[in-house]
């Protein structure tokens, strides 16, 4: 009996699971993470640049290559081990190393980039962090480390994942450039833990970068959608009065319409993205498993005071294109009722002066039609008085008596002449 037949995809499909493992990362240790975001151009091109970005940095400490097509690379470059991955719109960089420097976040960390390679970067940074990872003392010490490390007014700090470890950041790029994680790792943590802690907290800055480009494309946006929201309002007014004909009105309608139509299309990729990032954030906030540090606010809560505002913007924008463009629709349809209303209107008019001037055109035959009765039958009376005349004479008979006698059988007769012509023709 043959075996069982798999699906081409089984392996590569289950493979896709495990694709991307969370890394070990040490405590004490030190993180440093870097998103940049691809430039326009097809998917081919994109990769192709990333890929020969990735291998140049491999190159200069002389590390494996990865498979040709790959998304995802675990490698050492030096004393770091560097984890790379590759998205739709952005590639992150992660290089993590043992022990702490004596200043914390210096940004000599960050020279594990190089600053030529940096330059040459195939596309533009969206974020980069620093991620300080250790031991966790008593309480006083943790506050005194956020203290001197974050702005206190923006500052977040949770226990995650069951008291792990408390996770701390403010959210503000410092003077070097780079956002600033705090990983303060309870006793008996494992690597692999710290890992997972430490790549959502990355993922976390990430995405909720990548979702601010939906605001800042929305205000960008606002001036000219506002403008159409004018335009239109002033075509429906300009609708409901007479201060121009509709056939004048349509074309502005139809043309602020199709504007309307092109800017949500250009823009429904960038809103469905943001709204894919969003939850993305509140997904790896939520999976923290948060719990409060001596009352100050969690991650949870600064997202929903500081960011949320700004994804409802966008979600409010993406409402209003969608309601100013079924608006546009709808004022051009009710305005094409508008003008077929009113060319029905006309049409009718037309017809019944039509009707009129037929039946003006039928009087008028009938009249012809009298008349030409009353022609023929003169001349017919005559031509017969010509022919019958000497016969009359010889019976004694007046050429007078004879033209009454004939006129009224002639009549008759053209009379039917004529009724006969005109129903064949009809």
């Amino acid at each position: 009996m043959p075996p069982i037949q798999d699906h081409p995809l089984r392996y590569a499909l289950a493979n896709e699971l495990h694709a991307r493992p969370f890394p070990s990362a040490p405590a004490p240790g030190t993180v440093v993470y870097l998103a940049i975001k691809h430039p326009e151009g097809s998917a081919e091109e994109k990769h192709a640049a990333e890929r020969a970005h990735l291998l140049d940095l491999l190159d200069r400490h002389g590390t494996a290559h990865p498979a040709p097509g790959a998304t995802h690379f675990s490698g050492r470059i030096g004393r770091h081990r560097l984890k790379w991955e590759s998205h739709t719109e952005f590639s992150s960089y992660t290089a993590i190393s043992d022990g702490v420097g004596e200043r914390a976040f210096d940004p000599v960390e960050f020279q594990v980039f190089p600053e030529d390679w940096l330059a040459a970067a195939p596309g533009l940074r969206v974020t980069s962090a620093s991620v300080r990872v250790v031991n966790r003392g008593s309480d006083d010490e943790v506050r005194a480390a956020l203290a001197d490390w974050f702005v206190p007014e923006s500052l977040a700090v949770a226990c995650v994942l069951d008291d792990a470890a408390v996770a701390a950041a403010d959210f503000r790029i410092d003077p070097a450039g780079h956002m600033r994680f705090a990983l303060f790792v309870a006793a008996g943590t494992g690597k692999r833990r710290v890992g997972r802690i430490v790549q959502r907290l990355c993922e976390i800055e990430t995405y909720k970068a990548m979702s601010m480009l939906g605001f800042a494309h929305c205000k960008d946006l606002s001036p000219q959608i506002g403008s159409l929201d004018r335009q239109l309002t002033l075509l429906m007014s300009e609708m409901s009065g007479e201060a121009a004909p509709a056939e004048v009105t349509l074309p502005k309608l139809l043309s602020t319409s199709s504007e309307l139509e092109t800017i949500a299309a250009r823009a429904s990729f960038r809103f469905g993205a943001t709204g894919a990032y969003e939850a993305l954030v509140n997904q790896r906030i939520s999976v923290l498993r948060e719990e409060r540090f001596e009352g100050r606010q969690t991650f949870a809560e600064f997202m929903m005071r500081r960011y949320e505002p700004a994804m409802r913007t966008v979600k409010s924008t993406e409402r209003r294109l969608q309601s100013l463009s079924d608006r546009a629709i709808r004022g051009a349809e009710l305005l094409r009722t508008k003008v077929d209303v009113e060319r029905s209107a006309q049409n009718q008019a037309l017809l019944e002066s039509m009707d009129r001037r037929a039946d003006l055109a039928l009087r008028l035959q009938h009249t012809v039609e009298g008349l030409s009765v009353v022609a023929i039958s003169y001349y017919a009376v005559s031509l017969a008085g010509y022919l019958l005349g000497p016969a009359a004479g010889a019976a004694g008979m007046s050429k007078g008596m004879l033209l009454a006698l004939l006129t009224l059988p002639v009549v008759l007769l053209v009379w039917l002449g004529v009724r006969q012509v005109r129903r064949r023709l009809e």
